[in-house]
């Protein structure tokens, strides 16, 4: 019956690139995905890419090492990315403008400019880490247009313009 179901419907694909400043926590994020648990990690000197399945989409997830000697080859990953997942460490409030100038760095580029774009607020159970209103308004979220936004608690999406 899936088989079935899978040709009248078709499985779909969606190419996701996840990056963010070295140590926001995006290599544990895609195994804790990838394997539903928390894995112990290294910092990524280069890539990992994994597949995640979630009913009938299947999410090529690229994590791109965040050291700022890395930066300059993310662009050659933005080709065909349907979705970015910029992981921000809400605890590292001394890097948090450095953060901001890389993510409008990245959706400013013509190859972003489709991408759907996720923020994720990571170590918030840290002490002093920022709230997401903080988070919101220290990456300048509110001046970025011509994109679909929402947020966790926002019962729908609206459109920046």
């Amino acid at each position: 019956m899936g088989k079935v179901l899978s040709k009248i419907f078709g499985n779909k694909e969606m190419r996701i690139l996840m990056l963010g400043l070295d140590a926001a926590g995006k290599t544990t994020i895609l195994y804790k995905l990838k394997l539903g648990q928390s894995v112990t990690t290294i910092p990524t000197v280069g890539f990992n890419v994994e597949t995640v399945t979630y009913k009938n989409v299947k999410f090529n997830v690229w994590d791109v090492g965040g050291q700022d000697k890395i930066r300059p080859l993310w662009r050659h990953y933005y080709t065909g990315t349907q979705g970015l997942i910029f992981v921000v460490d809400c605890a590292d409030r001394d890097r948090i403008d450095e953060a901001r100038q890389e993510l409008h760095r990245i959706i400013n580029d013509r190859e972003m400019r489709d991408a759907i774009i996720l923020i994720f607020a990571n170590k918030q159970d840290l002490p002093d880490a920022m709230k997401p209103h903080e988070i919101q308004e220290k990456l300048g979220l509110t001046r970025i247009r011509d994109r679909n936004c929402c947020s966790k608690g926002e019962p729908n999406a609206y459109r920046i313009t």
